[in-house]
């Protein structure tokens, strides 16, 4: 899809334009365990008009940014179109317009099972239908339509707990602490539509992805999910280190279990312990594996996992590592087996 195309697409994806419809909503909240905890799926149009909207800019984000950047058009590989293979699932959901349960619940299980999330997630999936005026000799628009393109457009949108401090309330005019914990739906941070829009004509070879952040972009989503093939250096021109603050650590804390009555002390320990600075991530995070038994200590970095497995030798779960690998060194001493 050429920029014109996208432009097309984005411009007459609203409830105002006459040619433009969605038909049917798939709603579904994840949680941080990958457990479904609701599903809605209703006509667009029986929705309440402000919750209408809402799903609407989250839908039309997915076709907003750079193409090359945040929107990346990727066809799909000779294996992704056997039996089982991407290419066949998503368009067996397409031609089910949303309206089969089974053949739904099957597309947001699969987006559970190879969709990689740091945290809680709201899906929004919708069946929509374009229909593509002819154009005259002049680029022109006429009134008589050509075809159909009937697309699925699906926006993975994080969803992060907001604790506020303190706050006005009118009903007793007053200020006080807030006692509930609010679920907020950000925007969607990555996305696809399917087909693509090639030509003004439906494409069902390729898939249009968007991601939020263009220097690292969700390779579950492309790889495992879409059953494209990704290149890209996600560590290339990276120059914001990320980091968590007092809010980000509390959402993570409160995914992981910890009590309401122990986070509402979060932010006096994270005063006295950062000073209010945020923490960088990746200080936060071990970057070796430690295996430890009497009198024997192996350390495994990130990047040698490979290199060791466990192996049942002679009846005895046994810690292997793989002397072949030139780089190995015992005591400094390359290891050569003959």
């Amino acid at each position: 899809m050429n920029k014109k195309e996208i432009n097309e697409i984005k411009k007459n994806f609203s409830d105002d334009c006459g040619f433009f419809t969605v038909n049917h909503v798939v709603t579904a909240f994840v949680d941080a365990e990958k457990n479904i905890k609701c599903k809605t799926n209703q006509l667009y149009n029986t929705i309440p008009q402000d919750e209408a909207e809402l799903i609407m800019i989250n839908l039309k984000k997915v076709l907003s940014g750079s193409i090359g950047k945040n929107l990346l058009e990727y066809s799909f590989p000779k294996d992704a179109y056997l039996e089982g293979g991407a290419q066949p699932f998503m368009y067996e959901t397409l031609q089910s317009k949303l309206l089969d349960e089974e053949k739904v619940d099957n597309f947001l299980n699969a987006i559970v099972e190879k969709v990689e999330y740091v945290s809680t997630y709201t899906i929004f999936m919708a069946h929509c239908t374009y229909s593509v005026l002819k154009k005259n000799k002049m680029d022109e628009f006429e009134d008589e339509a050509d075809t159909d393109y009937n697309f699925i457009v699906t926006a993975l949108c994080p969803v992060n707990l907001r604790i506020d401090g303190l706050v006005y309330d009118e009903q007793d005019n007053s200020i006080a602490k807030k006692e509930s914990c609010d679920r907020i739906v950000e925007l969607p941070s990555d996305g696809f539509l399917f087909p693509l829009f090639n030509d003004r004509a439906p494409d069902i070879n390729g898939v249009l992805y968007y991601t939020k952040n263009a220097k690292k972009p969700n390779t579950s989503v492309v790889e495992e999910l879409l059953g494209c093939e990704l290149f890209v250096d996600q560590n290339a021109h990276e120059t914001e280190i990320p980091t968590i603050d007092e809010h980000k650590l509390s959402s993570i804390l409160w995914e992981a279990g910890v009590s309401q009555d122990k986070l509402d002390n979060l932010p006096k320990v994270f005063d006295a312990a950062a000073g209010g600075k945020p923490l960088t991530a990746v200080n936060l995070v071990e970057k070796r594996t430690v295996v430890s038994a009497p009198s024997i200590t192996v350390n495994i970095g990130k990047d040698a996992v490979d290199k060791v497995k466990t192996q049942i030798v002679d009846g005895r779960k046994c810690l292997i590592i793989n002397l072949d690998d030139p780089e190995i060194e015992v005591n400094g001493l390359e290891t050569t087996i003959k």
